[in-house]
């Protein structure tokens, strides 16, 4: 029987070194392509400046990792503070979050030297003692998959920027996509329901969110293998989906009639075609790759057209543990979601699949202790749940039991869904 290696502070420390290098290289690596006005541009009220995704995950290390941990630590700039918190209030005031595009001070070459700063403060901590210590090394554990949910928000932000600009800029130019696809319409797979097990359990890493373990009761069900896709989507808009109000929730409505909705978020209508804005500029919609960019409300709506429903994330997760957990993450490249080339089942990658299960906390959950207590138990309420990752998610961040949340309102992230019925 082989060997299971014990890990010990020390051995942990020294992993995690490797993968905050590895984390904060892959940072700098997706700014690279972008102008310094690019990263400067805040185009809505909750998107960021690149700029400040750069600065704030920095300031995370050094607030909640070196300013704990570090006897008699001296920030780099005491402004950084105000300047970089996002909405810990147990540590301040912070600049408001529709107004983080005017910080055109620091420059972007002050927060790279920043960067640097901490990059090399934290790789002497987490070489010494101190860094050695468990809630020293569970709060930079924390820090880097923090660092790798703002690595997806530097991509969704700056799409969104660059198709506010009328010249319509490509963050990178275009790649070719898959030429062969499965059939989009491969079919179920089914669920006998019954007592199961959700939530994180063991000793890697997860949120807070993802806890405890716990027993929850699920019907017979079936998920589609697939993710809905853009050709799907599209009759239903040439059904009129956009125009009936009887396959709306009654928020869901108002929003579309509020804000002149018609096609998923970046689509623009050619005469008879239908293009769409990506990361890789404007082309036209691929049928056969997920539906991206649309809220809780337009999923909830094509589920009902479809004469379907939206899974719960106990249904999705339950299934979820027993399939590949391998898709078309960020690390891919595509940066754009993609046709299926098999028939299998797709869990993960492409796009964020909402579901119906509202943002809540699971029983006996308990948030972190601390001020990285507010990190995710304060947003529990008038949020839903998202599954699975995306495109634009590095592939090492996500595992089944991974809770995403947002507004059902939101579509500038990479959402899509996935239709769900009961047996």
């Amino acid at each position: 029987m082989a060997r299971v290696p014990v890990v010990t502070p020390v051995s942990r420390a020294v992993a995690l070194r490797r993968q905050y290098e590895a984390v904060r290289a892959a940072t700098a690596a997706l700014a690279a392509p972008l102008s310094v006005e690019d990263q400067l541009v805040q185009s809505m009220p909750d998107a960021s400046p690149t700029k400040w995704h750069l600065a704030h995950t920095t300031w995370f290390f050094e607030t909640f990792v070196l300013g704990r941990f570090v006897a008699g630590y001296r920030p780099v700039d005491a402004s950084y503070a105000y300047l970089f918190n996002s909405y810990y209030e147990a540590v301040g005031p912070r600049q408001p979050r529709p107004q983080r595009g005017a910080l055109t001070r620091p420059s972007l070459e002050e927060v790279r030297a920043y960067r640097e700063t901490i990059d090399e403060r934290m790789e002497a901590f987490l070489a010494g003692q101190a860094g050695a210590e468990p809630d020293a090394l569970d709060r930079t554990e924390l820090g880097l998959h923090h660092e790798q949910q703002h690595q997806e928000l530097i991509l969704t932000d700056i799409q969104h920027a660059l198709w506010s600009n009328p010249l319509r800029p490509a963050y990178l130019p275009a790649a070719p996509r898959p030429t062969t696809a499965a059939d989009p319409a491969a079919g179920w797979i089914r669920h006998e329901g019954g007592l199961v097990e959700i939530g994180h359990d063991g000793d890697d890493f997860s949120f807070d969110n993802e806890r405890p373990r716990h027993r929850v009761w699920l019907e017979p069900f079936a998920l589609a293998r697939h993710p809905v896709s853009s050709g799907d989507y599209l009759r239903f808009m040439e059904d009129g989906g956009y125009r009936r109000p009887e396959l709306w929730l009654s928020d869901g409505w108002a929003a579309v009639q509020q804000h002149g909705w018609t096609a998923p978020l970046y689509w623009q209508r050619d005469g008879e075609r239908w293009s769409e804005f990506t990361l890789r500029g404007t082309v036209a919609v691929d049928a056969a790759a997920p539906v991206s960019h649309v809220t809780f409300y337009e999923a909830e709506a094509y589920a009902r057209w479809a004469g379907a429903r939206l899974p719960g994330e106990a249904e999705w997760e339950a299934l979820a543990e027993l399939q590949s957990h391998d898709g078309n993450f960020v690390d891919s490249g595509a940066l754009v979601p993609v046709p299926a080339v098999t028939a299998e089942t797709r869990m993960f990658g492409d796009v964020w699949q909402w579901t119906a299960s509202a943002y809540l906390p699971y029983p006996r959950f308990r948030p972190l202790e601390g001020e990285l207590g507010e990190y995710n138990g304060k947003f529990m309420s008038g949020q839903m749940v998202l599954r699975g990752g995306s495109c634009l998610t590095p592939r090492s961040h996500i595992r089944p039991s991974y809770r995403n949340f947002f507004p059902p309102g939101t579509r500038w992230q990479m959402s899509g869904l996935r239709l769900a019925r009961w047996e």
